[in-house]
């Protein structure tokens, strides 16, 4: 008999830790587990992960060998930033001695400017690169950072990106004073000293707390008896190695939104929608665009940094919400939940307790201003929530996750309203109202600030508390809504889906085809080190002209899954379907042009009206198999054909134009999707594309018009 295929995520929220596993062949989720996240136990979060992945063994029957792959999500990096539980950052800039007040003015982070609220704590050294450092001054400047309460160190040096050799030199003695250290080369190949050092602190200054939380999780995960790779979900929608949670902490901030919106992708197959995920404390909501999530340069705490992660806006509002009085008025719904105040819903009490109860008013938190209704009983005291109220209104269906004591509900809110001097309806109504008013206002942001028509986009409710609140927003808005299957564990599904994804930007003043080569080289094997199969890696990469800017994505597999059975693959008709609703023409209209094993190229066919008469476009559109868009160019030729037809071609095309300066050009083979509008000549064009066909049998060339 076959062994099964079985990968487990595991998210790891505020308020729970959720587990699932996942038959990789059929893509069916066989298992699913919920327990608290244990915040504070002596070893953390790893205790709630690995009670989590123990249930889920206990009730299926999964045998340990069966395990193929376990990821997850976390939010250590984000918490203990948004809570300033940081440790203090030894900075050593580099450079050569005439420019050196122009690099302490750029590294130090002392300085207001760069580091606005000073809640990264820095100290700083500055050494001479003018001549060869020696491991006794680096050792040196080490202990008078520690010294001074630094932690963890970084190194920093203007061209550290070209050169890293001094960086990776302050590293290597960090590690021989048994000291943690990062630096900024390995945060961002783009050139910016200040952002460079800036997101390097960044990083550094949660690094022991996570490199801790990293080994703890290891350790438990091991004492379990599995032995398949432990993955960590990055906030760009891919997972990475526990290596790299160790090292670069920084880039699984938003990793729990990240993995709910992974989760939505591969199993709705949604084109353009907003993705609003619910949860006890907290609402994400995320922007799905032409079939992917929008990437944006992550801000934090108004610290700017260079890592990029899905766009997820944070609001202080969801299903544990509690409500705020004034005057007798509901004046707000969160930030405080029930969670945080350690009450439960009381629409989850025993009726007969909740009949004994009266309105009193509580502040969660010492510090809190606002005050929180409660409903104190004879044998507990229990929050009334947006729950409760979606409750006793009757909007949750029976089977939903958030699926109270309707009874319950109704008692609680009848004694708010006796209090308030309103009926149960009203009062419950209110408190919907004035939970969803910064969801709608924030989703209709988004549609103003993305150019998305409202009806062809649809709102995907995800969390335990989608019910709760989504179906209220999506009608007021009078937009589509769909829930998320399996809502409440969307996040791990997410989690256990995702391939391993890495990300490289690449500052190019002067590109040359050997230069694009090496940074192609340099992220596949990053992935091959982190564990995909080599021909499973698929690279794509674009050039950011205003920025002189290189970025290569690469997606791999740790194990080949069947394409037959897997349900996140895009069919023919799925992705012309997609093609369809992105370029907004029929699918009549639309060929499918060339296809690989990991791609295919759709051309779309339109008449443009013109001055005088009508113009026919062809839009090029390229997908991956998983339906993500790789490249939309609005108007195109393709070449195609074996190696020697495609040379052939391209240069009469390229001979045939009558600018020196060669159109934008792109070569597509079976696994890279290569940029090259970077290369301006036609000579560069030639020997780039000669090189690429030297391994590839056939390939197809897209020309921008």
């Amino acid at each position: 008999m076959n062994k099964r295929r079985i990968r487990v995520g595991i998210d790891v929220g505020g308020t729970f830790t959720k587990a699932v596993a996942i038959d990789v062949k059929t893509g069916s989720l066989l298992a699913k587990s919920t327990v608290p996240t244990t915040h504070s136990s002596e070893k953390g979060v790893s205790e709630g992960i690995v009670i989590a992945l123990k249930k889920i063994i206990d009730e299926t029957g999964i045998g340990i060998n069966e395990i193929e792959l376990i990821s997850h999500s976390t939010t250590q990096a984000i918490n203990a930033l948004l809570e300033s539980d940081t440790s203090k950052v030894g900075i050593i800039a580099m450079g050569v001695g005439p420019s050196k007040k122009d690099i302490v003015k750029r590294t130090n982070l002392e300085d207001s400017t760069i580091n606005t609220n000073q809640d990264i704590k820095t100290t700083h050294e500055f050494l001479d690169t003018s001549h060869l450092i020696t491991e006794k001054e680096v050792t040196a400047a080490i202990n008078r950072l520690k010294e001074k309460g630094a932690e963890v160190i970084i190194a920093t040096e203007a061209f550290g990106v070209d050169d890293p050799s001094n960086e990776l030199f302050v590293m290597n003695t960090a590690s021989k004073e048994k000291t943690l250290s990062t630096a900024s080369h390995e945060i961002s190949g783009i050139y910016g000293l200040e952002i460079r050092t800036l997101t390097a602190a960044v990083n550094a200054s949660v690094l022991p707390k996570t490199f801790q939380v990293a080994n703890f999780v290891e350790d438990a995960i091991r004492k379990t008896g599995v032995t398949a790779p432990l993955m960590i979900m990055k906030g760009d929608g891919g997972v990475t190695s526990m290596d790299t949670f160790k090292t670069k902490p920084i880039l699984t901030i938003l990793s729990g939104p990240a993995a709910s919106v992974a989760g939505a992708l591969l199993h709705l197959k949604i084109t353009n929608g907003i993705f609003v995920e619910v949860g006890g404390t907290s609402t994400n909501i995320c922007i799905i665009k032409n079939g992917k999530p929008e990437i944006r340069y992550v801000t934090v705490k108004d610290h700017p940094t260079c890592i990029r992660s899905m766009d997820v806006r944070i609001l202080g509002v969801a299903g544990g919400s509690m409500v705020g009085l004034k005057q007798n008025r509901i004046s707000n719904v969160g930030p405080r939940s029930a969670h945080i105040a350690g009450l439960k819903y009381s629409c989850f009490a025993d009726p007969e307790d909740l009949k004994t109860g009266k309105i009193i008013l509580i502040k969660p938190m010492l510090n809190d201003k606002s005050e929180y209704v409660a409903i104190k009983c004879n044998k507990d005291t229990y929050a009334i929530t947006n729950t409760c109220a979606a409750n006793a209104l009757g909007m949750i269906e029976k089977n939903d996750y958030a699926f109270g004591n309707q009874e319950s509900a109704k008692i609680a809110l009848k004694i708010f309203a006796e209090f308030v001097g309103v009926s149960y309806h009203e009062i419950a109504m209110s408190i919907i109202q004035t939970a969803s008013f910064e969801i709608t206002k924030t989703i209709t942001k988004i549609l103003k600030e993305f150019k998305m028509n409202p009806y062809n986009t649809t709102l995907i409710g995800g969390g335990g508390g989608a019910s709760v609140l989504v179906p209220f927003v999506a009608k007021q808005l009078g937009i589509k809504y769909e829930k998320a299957e399996h809502a409440e564990v969307i996040s791990s599904i997410g989690v256990a889906s995702s391939m391993l994804q890495e990300e490289m930007e690449q500052t190019m003043i002067e590109p040359t085809p050997e230069k694009i080569n090496q940074v192609y080289k340099k992220i596949h094997t990053m992935l091959v080190d982190k564990g995909a199969i080599p021909e499973s890696i698929m690279i794509n990469s674009e050039f950011v002209s205003e920025k002189s800017l290189l970025r290569v994505t690469a997606v791999g597999n740790v194990e080949l899954d069947s394409t037959e059975t897997s349900k996140n693959i895009f069919t023919l008709e799925d992705a012309k379907k997609r093609t369809s609703e992105i370029i907004e023409i029929s699918e009549d209209l639309i060929d499918l042009s060339y296809e690989t094993d990991h791609y295919f190229v759709f051309t779309g066919h339109m008449e443009i009206k013109k001055f005088f008469g009508k113009k026919t476009q062809h839009h090029i559109l390229v997908l991956d198999r998983y339906g993500k868009l790789k490249l939309s160019i609005k108007n195109g030729r393709i070449i195609q054909g074996g190696k020697i037809t495609v040379l052939e071609e391209l240069t009469d095309y390229l001979k045939s134009g009558n600018s020196e300066i060669a159109p934008k050009i792109y070569l597509l083979n079976d696994l890279k999707l290569v940029d090259y509008s970077s290369l301006i000549t036609t000579l560069d064009i030639m020997d780039a594309v000669r090189s690429e066909l030297v391994t590839s049998e056939k390939a197809a060339i897209l020309v921008e018009l």
